[in-house]
């Protein structure tokens, strides 16, 4: 198909829990982007055609018109045409490392720029690996972990060192979150956490190995970072180092830039912090039970098989109960330090600066995702010009740099911010 008589995006897997409010908030974006053409896409075209209604009743706009395109993930013919009908694909079918591949083989091929909202290390390095090449020769970005895993931990190191005033070293980054305690006794009878996404959990403990959690940075940068004690104190909470995919996104960022436009990386190393010593020290024992679970097949299958028992009910097999996240919020507190403009910076790092980076709003976790995704795709249709020369398979953090994107996610409840110098 040519370009020009192309869709500007489409939404592949849009009947899922993350798809609709995708489809939501692109409905409510969308009303400042007239001119962008957009669809559906998924394998049911009853169910489309009735996110598109119901979606339409709650916000009074008439999306009839948006078009709907039938594709399964298991049908390669389906999701090639899907891609070959878009300028920019967000993907939305998880778990990414089973469903993710298929569609960025058929983006390549119809020179299709993709996105999605992955957190999966496993799905994230494979791309990098076996497809930055053929991603260049098709002159197409191939970009993923656009939502919020991990687009405040890669923007929020940009943010600090854009405002840091000299050289930054490194960053420590500490989630706090605030689950209501209705959300706990309803989650654990209705579930909180969908099944695709603890099988996206269970593999990506199962791929990852003790010696990848441990290793080092493949770039040296002096005074070296250290990663602090297991259970630790900060913030006045009790603190666990976060185990998502933020570092291993935020890392290769960093050695990216450090590749392409030598610039001195900067360090980062993110923890997850709790109110109490119990619950830090009950994380850590159900954590390394399901590591070590993950392991052996015959246990993983076990994870697999019953979700709902593994989990104390808190995965679901269908979607999780309207407004059931509603009054959930978290933030990040981003501890910067370097150097003042003009120092040593074989010297101690003698300035620091903290940054908070916070996502509010109605179902925070969710529709923040799908905010960042439908301007990851935005930025790519409309500031192109603005992305690197060279194209390939890169984080959101290299891709969006030297575009607007930060500031249209602040206009929409996701906010960068400095707190203290």
């Amino acid at each position: 198909m040519s370009t020009t008589n192309r869709l500007d995006l489409v939404i592949l897997g849009a009947t899922g829990f993350t798809g609709k409010r995708v489809v939501g908030e692109l409905a409510r974006i969308g009303k400042n982007y007239p001119d962008i053409k957009w669809a559906v896409a998924g394998r049911n075209r009853n169910k489309l055609e009735s996110v598109l209604q119901d979606i339409s009743e709650k916000t009074g706009d008439d999306l009839s018109k948006i078009e709907i395109i039938i594709a399964d993930v298991e049908d390669k013919i389906s999701i090639k045409d899907v891609c070959c009908r878009a300028t920019v694909v967000v993907n939305c079918c998880g778990p990414f490392v089973q469903y993710g591949e298929v569609v960025v083989s058929a983006a390549i091929d119809c020179k299709t720029h993709y996105v999605d909202v992955s957190g999966e290390t496993q799905f994230i390095e494979l791309l990098e690996k076996k497809y930055d090449q053929p991603a260049r020769e098709a002159g197409i970005y191939i970009i993923n972990a656009c939502g919020l895993s991990s687009i405040p931990a890669d923007f929020g190191v940009s943010f600090l060192e854009q405002n840091f005033g000299g050289t930054l070293n490194s960053v420590e980054s500490y989630l706090i979150t605030h689950f209501p305690p209705r959300i706990m006794v309803e989650g654990r009878r209705n579930g909180i956490i969908r099944y695709s996404s603890w099988v996206a959990i269970i593999n990506s403990m199962a791929y990852i190995s003790m010696k990848k959690i441990r290793q080092r940075p493949s770039f040296k940068t002096e005074p070296e970072l250290k990663q602090r004690w297991l259970l630790h104190k900060n913030l006045n909470k009790w603190c666990l180092p976060f185990p998502g995919a933020d570092s291993f996104v935020v890392h290769r960022t960093q050695r990216h830039l450090l590749a392409t436009d030598n610039k001195r990386p900067v360090q980062y190393k993110p923890y997850i912090t709790f109110p109490s010593i119990f619950s830090a020290i009950g994380t850590i024992i159900g954590c390394m039970l399901l590591f070590i679970l993950s392991k052996m097949p015959c246990t993983r299958r076990l994870l697999l098989k019953h979700p709902k028992f593994c989990s104390f009910g808190l995965v679901t097999y269908g979607d999780p109960k309207e407004g059931m996240m509603d009054g959930f919020c978290f933030q990040y507190e981003m501890l910067g330090r370097g150097w003042d403009e003009g120092t040593d910076v074989r010297t101690t790092p003698d300035k620091r600066l903290v940054a908070r980076v916070s996502v509010s709003g109605v179902d925070p976790a969710y529709v923040g995702t799908a905010v960042a995704v439908i301007f990851s795709a935005i930025t790519i249709i409309k500031e192109k010009e603005k992305l690197p020369p060279t194209s390939g398979v890169m984080t959101a953090g290299v891709a969006f740099r030297k575009t607007s994107i930060l500031k249209k996610l602040q206009e929409n409840n996701i906010k960068f911010e400095i707190i203290k110098k």
